[in-house]
Protein backbone atom coordinates (compact mmCIF):
# COMPACT_ATOMS: atom_id res chain seq x y z
CA UNK A 1 0.00 0.00 0.00
CA UNK A 2 2.87 2.37 0.80
CA UNK A 3 4.34 1.79 -2.67
CA UNK A 4 0.99 2.52 -4.32
CA UNK A 5 0.58 5.66 -2.26
CA UNK A 6 4.02 6.85 -3.34
CA UNK A 7 3.27 6.20 -7.01
CA UNK A 8 -0.03 8.06 -6.76
CA UNK A 9 1.68 10.96 -5.01
CA UNK A 10 4.41 11.12 -7.64
CA UNK A 11 1.79 11.19 -10.39
CA UNK A 12 -0.42 13.86 -8.89
CA UNK A 13 2.31 16.08 -7.50
CA UNK A 14 5.19 15.48 -9.86
CA UNK A 15 8.69 16.75 -9.31
CA UNK A 16 10.80 17.88 -12.28
CA UNK A 17 13.02 14.95 -11.24
CA UNK A 18 10.52 12.68 -13.01
CA UNK A 19 10.25 14.83 -16.15
CA UNK A 20 11.88 13.99 -19.45
CA UNK A 21 12.46 17.70 -20.16
CA UNK A 22 15.56 18.58 -18.15
CA UNK A 23 16.55 22.04 -16.98
CA UNK A 24 19.40 23.43 -19.05
CA UNK A 25 19.03 20.82 -21.78
CA UNK A 26 17.44 20.99 -25.22
CA UNK A 27 13.65 21.04 -25.11
CA UNK A 28 12.06 17.96 -26.72
CA UNK A 29 11.06 18.79 -30.28
CA UNK A 30 7.48 18.31 -31.40
CA UNK A 31 5.12 18.73 -34.32
CA UNK A 32 1.41 18.71 -33.58
CA UNK A 33 -1.82 20.23 -34.91
CA UNK A 34 -3.36 23.14 -33.09
CA UNK A 35 -7.09 23.82 -32.69
CA UNK A 36 -7.06 25.89 -35.90
CA UNK A 37 -5.63 22.98 -37.88
CA UNK A 38 -2.17 24.52 -38.18
CA UNK A 39 1.01 22.49 -37.71
CA UNK A 40 2.89 23.68 -34.65
CA UNK A 41 6.61 22.89 -34.49
CA UNK A 42 8.82 23.91 -31.62
CA UNK A 43 11.64 24.47 -34.14
CA UNK A 44 9.62 27.27 -35.76
CA UNK A 45 9.92 29.30 -32.56
CA UNK A 46 13.69 29.27 -32.26
CA UNK A 47 14.80 32.72 -31.17
CA UNK A 48 11.70 33.27 -29.05
CA UNK A 49 10.71 32.54 -25.48
CA UNK A 50 8.10 29.77 -25.33
CA UNK A 51 5.73 28.72 -22.55
CA UNK A 52 4.04 25.32 -22.53
CA UNK A 53 0.97 25.14 -20.28
CA UNK A 54 -0.79 21.79 -19.72
CA UNK A 55 -4.55 22.23 -19.60
CA UNK A 56 -7.69 20.31 -18.59
CA UNK A 57 -10.83 22.46 -18.40
CA UNK A 58 -12.44 20.16 -15.80
CA UNK A 59 -9.53 20.16 -13.35
CA UNK A 60 -10.19 22.26 -10.22
CA UNK A 61 -6.61 23.51 -10.20
CA UNK A 62 -6.98 24.73 -13.79
CA UNK A 63 -10.32 26.30 -12.85
CA UNK A 64 -8.53 28.09 -10.00
CA UNK A 65 -6.27 29.93 -12.43
CA UNK A 66 -8.81 30.49 -15.22
CA UNK A 67 -11.80 31.34 -13.04
CA UNK A 68 -9.73 34.05 -11.37
CA UNK A 69 -8.40 35.28 -14.75
CA UNK A 70 -4.87 34.66 -13.45
CA UNK A 71 -3.84 32.46 -16.39
CA UNK A 72 -5.40 34.75 -18.97
CA UNK A 73 -3.56 37.75 -17.52
CA UNK A 74 -0.24 35.91 -17.75
CA UNK A 75 -0.99 34.93 -21.34
CA UNK A 76 -1.88 38.48 -22.34
CA UNK A 77 0.98 40.13 -20.45
CA UNK A 78 3.68 37.92 -21.93
CA UNK A 79 2.39 37.39 -25.48
CA UNK A 80 2.39 41.22 -25.62
CA UNK A 81 6.14 40.91 -24.97
CA UNK A 82 6.54 38.52 -27.93
CA UNK A 83 6.52 35.36 -25.80
CA UNK A 84 4.93 32.34 -27.52
CA UNK A 85 2.34 30.74 -25.23
CA UNK A 86 1.19 27.24 -26.15
CA UNK A 87 -1.65 25.69 -24.19
CA UNK A 88 -1.45 21.89 -24.47
CA UNK A 89 -4.39 19.52 -24.01
CA UNK A 90 -3.11 15.96 -23.60
CA UNK A 91 -6.39 14.46 -22.37
CA UNK A 92 -7.14 11.32 -24.39
CA UNK A 93 -10.46 10.94 -26.17
CA UNK A 94 -13.06 9.74 -23.68
CA UNK A 95 -11.06 11.04 -20.71
CA UNK A 96 -11.72 14.07 -18.52
CA UNK A 97 -10.84 17.33 -20.24
CA UNK A 98 -10.71 15.98 -23.79
CA UNK A 99 -11.79 18.48 -26.44
CA UNK A 100 -11.81 18.37 -30.22
CA UNK A 101 -10.74 21.43 -32.19
CA UNK A 102 -14.08 23.24 -32.23
CA UNK A 103 -14.70 22.59 -28.54
CA UNK A 104 -11.20 23.75 -27.61
CA UNK A 105 -11.69 27.02 -29.48
CA UNK A 106 -15.12 27.52 -27.93
CA UNK A 107 -13.79 26.86 -24.43
CA UNK A 108 -10.91 29.29 -24.95
CA UNK A 109 -13.26 31.99 -26.22
CA UNK A 110 -15.63 31.57 -23.29
CA UNK A 111 -12.74 31.87 -20.83
CA UNK A 112 -11.14 34.84 -22.56
CA UNK A 113 -7.97 32.80 -22.94
CA UNK A 114 -5.20 34.33 -25.02
CA UNK A 115 -2.55 31.73 -25.87
CA UNK A 116 -0.64 31.85 -29.13
CA UNK A 117 -2.14 28.43 -29.95
CA UNK A 118 -3.92 25.47 -28.39
CA UNK A 119 -2.12 22.21 -29.10
CA UNK A 120 -4.30 19.10 -29.45
CA UNK A 121 -2.22 16.26 -28.02
CA UNK A 122 -4.86 13.55 -27.49
CA UNK A 123 -2.31 10.81 -28.20
CA UNK A 124 -0.12 12.25 -25.44
CA UNK A 125 3.09 12.39 -27.47
CA UNK A 126 4.00 15.94 -26.52
CA UNK A 127 2.99 15.49 -22.89
CA UNK A 128 4.98 12.31 -22.49
CA UNK A 129 8.00 13.80 -24.27
CA UNK A 130 8.09 16.54 -21.64
CA UNK A 131 7.08 14.36 -18.73
CA UNK A 132 4.02 16.54 -18.09
CA UNK A 133 2.25 15.02 -15.10
CA UNK A 134 -0.30 17.58 -13.96
CA UNK A 135 -2.69 20.26 -15.10
CA UNK A 136 -1.39 22.84 -14.99
CA UNK A 137 2.24 21.81 -15.53
CA UNK A 138 4.38 24.63 -16.86
CA UNK A 139 7.57 24.65 -18.93
CA UNK A 140 9.55 27.65 -20.17
CA UNK A 141 11.91 27.35 -23.13
CA UNK A 142 14.47 30.03 -23.93
CA UNK A 143 15.36 31.36 -27.41
CA UNK A 144 18.11 28.72 -27.73
CA UNK A 145 15.35 26.14 -27.18
CA UNK A 146 16.61 24.94 -23.82
CA UNK A 147 14.32 24.26 -20.90
CA UNK A 148 14.87 26.93 -18.26
CA UNK A 149 11.86 26.32 -16.01
CA UNK A 150 9.70 23.29 -15.24
CA UNK A 151 7.08 22.88 -12.56
CA UNK A 152 4.14 24.64 -10.96
CA UNK A 153 2.65 27.96 -11.93
CA UNK A 154 3.13 29.19 -8.36
CA UNK A 155 4.04 28.16 -4.83
CA UNK A 156 0.55 27.41 -3.44
CA UNK A 157 -0.99 24.01 -4.23
CA UNK A 158 -4.45 24.89 -2.93
CA UNK A 159 -7.30 24.81 -5.47
CA UNK A 160 -8.79 27.91 -3.81
CA UNK A 161 -8.37 30.99 -6.03
CA UNK A 162 -8.28 33.22 -2.95
CA UNK A 163 -4.66 32.20 -2.36
CA UNK A 164 -3.42 33.51 -5.73
CA UNK A 165 -2.92 37.09 -4.59
CA UNK A 166 -0.45 35.99 -1.90
CA UNK A 167 1.26 33.30 -3.97
CA UNK A 168 4.64 33.60 -5.67
CA UNK A 169 4.14 33.12 -9.40
CA UNK A 170 7.14 31.15 -10.63
CA UNK A 171 6.23 31.50 -14.31
CA UNK A 172 5.91 35.27 -14.20
CA UNK A 173 9.13 35.59 -12.21
CA UNK A 174 11.09 33.32 -14.56
CA UNK A 175 9.88 35.05 -17.70
CA UNK A 176 10.51 38.49 -16.27
CA UNK A 177 14.07 37.52 -15.32
CA UNK A 178 14.72 35.73 -18.59
CA UNK A 179 13.43 38.57 -20.77
CA UNK A 180 15.66 40.96 -18.84
CA UNK A 181 18.69 38.76 -19.49
CA UNK A 182 18.99 37.77 -15.84
CA UNK A 183 19.55 34.27 -14.42
CA UNK A 184 16.32 32.52 -13.45
CA UNK A 185 16.19 32.32 -9.68
CA UNK A 186 13.75 29.40 -9.44
CA UNK A 187 14.29 27.01 -12.36
CA UNK A 188 12.19 24.13 -11.07
CA UNK A 189 9.42 23.42 -8.59
CA UNK A 190 7.01 20.67 -7.68
CA UNK A 191 4.13 20.71 -10.15
CA UNK A 192 0.69 20.37 -8.59
CA UNK A 193 -2.76 19.68 -9.97
CA UNK A 194 -4.78 16.88 -11.53
CA UNK A 195 -2.94 14.04 -13.23
CA UNK A 196 -2.81 14.41 -17.02
CA UNK A 197 -5.46 12.08 -18.49
CA UNK A 198 -3.33 10.02 -20.85
CA UNK A 199 -4.53 6.76 -22.38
Amino acid sequence: MKVLAFVASAFLFASPLFADAKIGEAAPSFEVKDANGKDQKLADYKGKWVVLEWFNKDCPFVKKHYGSQNMQKLQKDFTAKNVVWLTVNSSAKGKQGYADASQALKDASERGAAPTAILLDADGKVGKAYGAKTTPHMFIINPEQKVVYAGAIDDNDSSDPKVIEKSKNYVSAALTEGLAGKPITTASSRAYGCGVKYN
